[in-house]
């Protein structure tokens, strides 16, 4: 959501819309907190990909209504950080990771820190224009909350249970949180809007998409979670060789 100049004192009235669908986000987010401590984890894990959902629709609802205010854009990133943040998290540690004493809680609270640093920056340079708009600069929170997540629904349902998967979860939270303060770009979908043209193609392609998740909806998601923060990886070196080729033609071209 897009910011307005605050004014001083609460303010006096609230857009209804997207404000209900951050709260709905907020309330997943927490619900997945309540069911981890409850030991119920493809529950909770659910409800963090649920809260994903409303975190998607209440921007786009924001901008198509024209109802974005400086309330919504910090409403909105506190609910992102006990969503994406705080509960990922915890769902982590009370799974897997207590059982690795200080290493499990120190994972998770890279995470946590993670989250919260990564908010700030994105709060700090939304209106910097002079930053490409196409591009994330670092991990977003819902994409690592979502590889968290699904890390753990997968383990659940399948019965997955050994130290070795202790381990993995604690780099696998650990290392979310470093790319989420990292500079690596990652491609922003939110800037594709309703009203470009696609070839024909695409929307087969998308029916087949749905399709597959549809199969095994835990596994699929997992999977595009993996091959979306690797994607950042592979796109930062790819931008990086070629501005790096860019900047030696301009050498060039001035000697």
């Amino acid at each position: 959501m897009s910011e307005q100049p605050l004014k001083s004192g609460p303010p006096r009235s609230v857009y209804l819309l997207p404000s209900l669908l951050t709260t709905s986000a907020l309330f997943a987010g927490f619900y997945g907190v309540i069911a981890a401590i409850n030991e119920q984890f493809v529950v909770a894990a659910i409800s963090v990909i649920v809260a994903m959902v409303f975190d998607g629709l209440d921007g786009r609802v924001a901008r198509l209504t024209k109802t974005q205010s400086a309330f919504g854009a910090e409403y909105d990133s506190l609910a992102d950080m006990v969503s994406f943040g705080l509960a990922p998290a915890l769902i982590a540690f009370l799974w897997t990771l207590e059982s690795l004493g200080k290493l499990g809680w120190i994972a998770a609270f890279i995470f946590v820190a993670g989250a919260a640093l990564r908010l700030a920056r994105f709060n700090t340079q939304l209106h910097n224009d002079k930053q490409d708009k196409r591009f994330f600069y670092g991990l977003a929170s819902p994409s690592a909350a979502a590889l968290v997540v699904t890390l753990v629904w997968n383990a659940s349902l399948r019965g997955w249970g050994a130290e070795w998967l202790a381990v993995l979860t604690a780099a696998v939270v650990a290392i979310s949180g470093i790319l989420m303060v990292s500079n690596i770009r990652y491609y922003n979908f939110k800037t594709m809007t309703g009203r470009r043209r696609v070839p024909f193609v695409v929307l087969p392609l998308l029916v087949l998409l749905f399709g597959v998740i549809a199969l095994q909806p835990p596994l699929m998601l997992l999977l595009m979670a993996i091959l979306y923060v690797l994607s950042g990886i592979v796109l930062e070196v790819v931008l990086r060789i070629k501005e790096i080729k860019a900047k030696a033609v301009s050498a060039d071209a001035n000697q």
